[in-house]
């Protein structure tokens, strides 16, 4: 007995051992941070606009100028648990000590700077396929931003979620700086629209389905699912049965721009917020969306016929 309790302990120790080394967070390599040059804060508003910073860490409701205030306090509601946008302003509540470093870890590999991960409905499962450069350019914009001391309440979730250092296993299964589809002979505009739509855009974090760990089905991209919130569905953006085939590029793009449909409706939920961000962005930025949602691979709907 005493021979197996010591083969169990040993037994414990090897796989509590495995877990914290496969668990443990990485950072991007140095080579790749200092290749980028010193950040633009005018390509970098771009970038702000491109990523819908404004939708979750703007303070709940703010209309206008009061948008690029990101005192943080928007609650995303999940069957995990309830996460709250943080203060990411310039200022010692927010990230106004953050390195651009900093800011590409947390992006790119779910990293905060003391080492933590980040939980990932912060999407950075999406922003893993963004260039460096483009987080230089953001960081550069964000210090130009009205700082705020708003503290936003602590994320509410279930237990095992609780434990932050699980996470380390579900980005060694989902987070991937890999494209979300293969598009074979892509013209200019539709890889510039797979950059936007895959990268800052994060489209896929609300219109593809999720498994039961949370992780994205890339199989069936961009074919809606169930609102992530509990509340209603997000619609099917492939040319798919049920999805927008009938609707040209320049509708999509018209749609970005004005909130608008091609049958004279208006989009509305989350969707007008994105319309505020998208109505920022360059007019060849939204053709290139439209251009690359048209060339994804169509799929039927991803989620139940019941609403």
């Amino acid at each position: 007995m005493r021979k197996l309790a010591m083969l169990l302990i040993v037994l414990l120790l090897v796989a509590g051992g495995g877990f914290w080394l496969l668990s443990a967070p990485t950072r991007l390599e140095p080579q790749l941070l200092a290749a980028a040059q010193p950040g633009d804060a005018t390509r970098g508003e771009a970038v702000f606009w491109q990523g819908g910073c404004a939708s979750c860490h703007a303070a709940p409701g703010a209309s206008g100028d009061a948008r690029r205030v990101l005192a943080g306090g928007v609650q995303l509601v999940t069957d995990f648990g309830t996460f709250v946008a943080p203060n990411i302003s310039p200022s010692p509540q927010g990230i106004g000590g953050w390195s651009f470093e900093d800011l590409a870890n947390a992006m790119m590999k779910g990293v905060a700077p003391d080492g933590r991960h980040f939980y990932p409905a912060f999407p950075y499962a999406s922003y893993a396929r963004m260039q460096v450069q483009d987080i230089a350019d953001l960081h550069a914009f964000l210090q130009t931003l009205p700082p705020s001391d708003h503290v936003a309440e602590p994320h509410r979730l279930k237990f095992p979620y609780t434990l932050r250092r699980g996470i380390g296993l579900w980005k060694r299964l989902y987070l991937s700086s890999q494209p979300a589809v293969t598009l074979a002979g892509a013209d200019e505009a539709v890889k510039r629209g797979q950059y936007l739509v895959e990268g800052p855009g994060h489209c896929g974090e609300c219109h593809t389905p999720r498994d039961g760990f949370g992780g994205l089905d890339t199989s069936r991209w961009m074919a809606g699912a169930p609102s992530p919130e509990g509340k209603g569905v997000i619609p099917n953006i492939t040319g798919g049965e049920g999805g927008i085939d009938s609707w040209s590029a320049q509708d999509i793009a018209y749609a970005l721009e004005s909130g608008f449909t091609p049958d004279f409706d208006s989009l509305g939920g989350s969707m007008a917020d994105v319309v505020q961000n998208m109505s920022h962005v360059s007019a060849a930025d939204r053709e290139a969306i439209a251009a690359y949602l048209k060339a994804i691979p169509a799929h039927p709907n991803g989620y139940p016929a019941t609403r």
